[in-house]
């Protein structure tokens, strides 16, 4: 089933490695260390269904030498060669895993790349039957490709390369939303602060309304400022025509009380837009105020 020397001509430059967070969550890779960019040798795994001859074991032996290295936290998909029978095209090929847990694959697409990268096949495949494969290891399938996944004119016996389709991982959709105001008085650095604040918090649950504090200072008019990121999760726009707030100190006291006009505020679908708060020195409950540790809150709700 597989020739010694009928092999891929490019098996040595083409092997298609991906970061492993495309098949598996991050917490499943191994921390980042500084040896991390050393490269990672792996070794020759059979699926424990398949029955190998001492010749197969020798060929795949061979083959596999001929890979290249690979860095931690990766997986790995290297072409040998194809076989045609008929209407059908035996692709035989070694997937590889250096992530220092087991992976197992569902369904997975897969590409046949001519010469020049193009698609020339593609076609699904249910991986769960090429069970566990554990880490450093390398392990051989075979991948039969049909005329019916062929794409391009022919399908390439020659410099080809077989690669995972990685699907785009969903993006949150979520993005920072900035008044005209803002937009003009904000310098680069500032919007950029703010777009790494709302890229690096957590998710919020579908339909969920969030205040967020960014920051609270007192004026030299001893009026006490509070900018609140207003955060919309949910798929549609909100509007704001009044908002109560209160303010609580480093105490645990209620420091500030007030009720505030918004004249139309939009925040539109699955954005943050950053607002500040003032509050006059009329609504405050002291002159003693510690803000090295505060947070606001609709009264209603007691939301943080």
């Amino acid at each position: 089933m597989l020739s010694l020397f009928k092999k891929n001509k490019n098996v040595e430059e083409k092997d298609a490695s991906v970061e492993a967070e495309n098949f598996v969550e991050r917490e499943a890779t191994r921390q980042e260390t500084p040896g991390d960019e050393q490269e990672v040798e792996t070794y020759l795994d059979f699926h424990p269904d398949w029955d190998v001859s001492n010749q197969e074991r020798y060929v795949y032996g061979f083959h596999h030498a001929q890979l290249p290295k690979l860095k931690p936290n990766q997986v790995s998909i290297s072409g040998i060669d194809i076989v045609q029978d008929n209407e059908f095209f035996i692709v035989n090929a070694f997937i590889r895993n250096t992530v220092e847990k087991p992976i197992r694959f569902e369904e997975v697409v897969l590409l046949l790349l001519d010469r020049e990268g193009k698609i020339a096949a593609r076609k699904t495949f249910d991986l769960e039957i090429l069970g566990e494969i554990p880490p450093n290891a390398c392990r051989p399938w075979t991948f039969l490709f049909s005329e019916e996944d062929v794409v391009a004119e022919s399908f390439p016996i020659d410099n080809w390369t077989l690669a995972f389709e990685l699907r785009q991982k969903e993006p949150s959709g979520h993005s920072l939303m900035l008044d005209e105001a803002w937009e003009n008085n904000l310098n680069d650095v500032q919007k950029t602060r703010l777009r790494e604040l709302v890229n690096n918090l957590p998710p919020l649950a579908s339909g969920e309304i969030n205040f967020m504090g960014i920051e609270a200072r007192m004026s030299d008019a001893d009026e006490l400022h509070v900018t609140l990121l207003i955060r919309n999760g949910s798929e549609k726009d909100i509007h704001i025509e009044q908002i109560p707030l209160f303010v609580e100190d480093a105490s645990g006291q209620v420091v500030a009380k007030g009720g505030f006009q918004m004249n139309h505020f939009e925040v539109k679908a699955n954005t943050s837009k950053p607002w500040t708060f003032i509050f006059p020195e009329s609504l405050l409950e002291t002159k003693e105020i510690d803000l090295s540790r505060w947070r606001v809150f609709l009264p209603e709700h007691q939301q943080a």
